[in-house]
Order: C-alpha cells, then structure tokens, then sequence
C-alpha cells in the first residue's frame, strides 16, 4: 500500500469529484468546436502521411546512352498533306544520323475531319536533287531533249520534265514561272491550282535523336538539299500564299510525370495573321530523373519555351521561310524527383501537437470565459455593474 500511495503522488493529472465541477454552456460549445477542428486537422494529417513526400536535388548531368525522345503532335489546317515536310537537324543543320522515328501524317479537310488513314511520313534524311547532267546507268530508249528555256549550263542538258526545268531554273537562281513551261503544262507539279490549300494535315508520333542540340521544323514545300544547304521548294505557288496557323496538340521530350512542366505547349492554337509567318520556339531543356517509390527510375524532360513570329514575304525583308521551328538546346544541369516516405515519428509528433495544442488553447479560452462570466454575475449581484 505504501508503493502504491507512493505512486500516487506522480499523477500528474489530478482528479476532481463530479460534485465539485461545473458544467457550462460555453464550455460545451468550445468542446464541440475542438473536437470538430481536431477531427480536421487529424484527417488532413494522415492524408499527407500516406501521400509521399517529393524530394528535389539538382546536380551536373553526367548520364550517357539515353535518347532524346521528341513526342510531337501538331495540326496544320490550312495546309495540304503532299505540301508539307517535317525535317529534323543537329546543331550543324546536317540531318539527324541513325534516326528512329514514327511519324504519321494524316489528311483533314478544312473543317478538321480525317479524309483517309494516316500514313507514315520519311524524315530519314533530304532528298539530294541530282544533277541534270548526271545520266542513267542504264538506258533503252533516249527520248527526245526538252529546252530549258535558257537555264541550260550546256548545250546538252536536257529539261524533260517540270521538275528538272525548275532545278535549272533554281542553279540558276532564277525565279522559274511554271505556266510558261511546257513540260509543265502536263504535269501534276504546276497544274493543280489550289491543291495545297483546300486540306489541312494532321502530324504526329514519336521520334529518337541523339541527346546534342537540334532543331526540327514543320515547313511547306518539298524539302531537298544541294551542297549541305537545306531548301524547301514551294513552287508552284508563292511562299507568301501558305498559311501556316497551326495548333500544337502535344510537344514534349520524353515521359510525363506529374511533378514537372513537361507539356508547358499542349493546346496551343497559333493563328498566322497573314500569308508567310514564320514561327520559331526556342527551347531550353532539362534533364529530369524521376525516382518512384515502386516502379523503375524514369528520364524525362522538362522545358521553357521563348516565342517568336515574323513575315517572311518578300516586302517585310526579313530572311527565312514560313513554317513552324523548334529550336532546343540541353542544360547542363539535371533535376532529380526523389518519392519519400513519410516518417511514423513525424506524424504521431504532429498528431500529439494537434490534439494537445487544441485541448490546451480551449481550456486556457473556457477558463477565461468562465471567469469573466463569473466576475460580471458578481458585480450584477452588488449592483456595481454600470
């Protein structure tokens, strides 16, 4: 018995008999009112305990051997399929090298319905116009020489074709006007006016670089190149006459997650407010790992983005070509996601606070209260309230 009358003087919470308590009003509404925030804030509580807690570090990106995936989805309304070329360049403006890629282009009418299945486009690498001087290695038959119309380097050169009166025509640096040629008269490269602009073009997929600075572009006309000078030829039509509105559905290097701004340009609708806009995004990209709490390590991307537009016609003098270009360069540096646990000592530490806190700040507000009521009741009961 004396252990135990021993152990009782350690009880930090001493007991009062219900007759000597007394119940009020206010003490019950403040009961209900913490019992209802500590209810709150517990929930809240565990709510982030389950949800991982997201760790960021940034360090010098020393990772070899990955990719540069481009997902690309872009919507050209007022532009025909057989009228545009999607091109992708390094640094240097040569062709991307070992390239892998899945592009489609899909035909749309003007009001954005598909005409016909999309089929796979070639961006392995530029057309390289061959000489009109260079013959055939095998012939049967020489079939009679068409004229050049003066744009011939020699008596022998022969323009047989529209296509070839229009590249002697372009060594020349001569502006070529396909109605007076006859070649062109009847072909298809001249005769149908109005074709490039009476269906859009739907272009999407995927496509594998190596991880080097680069560029790709979206442009009308048929995209060759002579002398490591990439051209697009939009002839028969003026570049002045193409408009290159367009929407960008997705554009984005690499997987989706959810902590980062890797789809800044999904849904953006791009008007051309005249014929000959040219339309250049800079980017800059961010290696970004991302480390989950199951699942396999994921490399990705993030980037800004700066926009710029401009006329290229012949009356606004500037340089280029109209078309839709994405310039991107690689930071240096690399952001890393990391999913952690959150600790069991953390949360029973906050929920502790929690309820303590509240229970404590309710009777310090209840002892108050009470006390002043008490106070009034006494003045009005000696008549010394005024």
């Amino acid at each position: 018995m004396r252990f135990l009358d021993s152990l009782r003087r350690l009880d930090a919470y001493p007991k009062i008999d219900n007759e000597f308590s007394i119940r009020t009003v206010c003490g019950a509404a403040l009961t209900l009112i913490s019992t209802i925030v500590i209810v709150t804030l517990v929930i809240g509580e565990i709510n982030a305990y389950l949800s991982p807690n997201i760790s960021e570090e940034l360090f010098v990106d020393t990772t070899r051997g990955h990719k540069l995936k481009i997902n690309l989805d872009f919507t050209i309304p007022r532009i025909s399929c057989d009228y545009v070329s999607l091109d992708a360049q390094d640094s240097t403006g040569e062709q991307h090298l070992h390239i892998e890629h899945n592009i489609y282009k899909r035909r749309l009418d003007l009001q954005g319905n598909q005409i016909e299945e999309p089929k796979k486009e070639d961006i392995q690498a530029s057309t390289k116009r061959i000489s009109s001087t260079e013959s055939p290695a095998t012939t049967t038959l020489k079939p009679a020489c068409g004229s050049c119309y003066g744009a011939a380097k020699n008596a022998s050169q022969c323009c047989n074709t529209c296509q070839e009166v229009i590249d002697a025509y372009r060594e020349r640096k001569w502006n070529p006007n396909v109605e007076d040629f006859e070649q062109c008269k009847n072909s298809n490269d001249g005769s149908v006016e109005g074709k490039a602009f009476s269906e859009g073009c739907h272009i999407y997929g995927t496509m594998e670089v190596n991880r080097v600075e680069g560029r790709f572009h979206i442009a009308p006309g048929k995209s060759f190149s002579i002398n490591h000078i990439h051209v697009h030829d939009v002839q028969p039509y003026s570049s002045a006459r193409f408009n290159t509105t367009h929407r960008i559905n997705t554009l984005s290097f690499g997987e989706q997650f959810e902590f980062g701004t890797t789809r800044p340009l999904d849904g953006l609708m791009v008007e051309a407010t005249e014929g000959a806009m040219m339309f250049q995004y800079y980017i800059k990209i961010v290696p970004t790992m991302f480390v989950p709490l199951k699942g396999p390590t994921v490399y990705t991307n993030q980037f800004s983005v700066t926009k710029h537009q401009k006329s290229v016609t012949a009356m606004s003098g500037e340089t280029g070509m109209p078309g839709i270009f994405v310039n991107y360069e690689l930071s240096p540096l690399m952001v890393k996601f990391t999913e952690k646990r959150n600790s069991l000592g953390h949360f029973a530490t906050n929920v502790c606070a929690i309820i303590g806190g509240i229970f404590t700040v309710a009777g310090i507000i209840d002892s108050l209260l009470f006390t002043s009521i008490h106070v009034i009741k006494r003045k009005i009961e000696l008549g010394k309230a005024s």
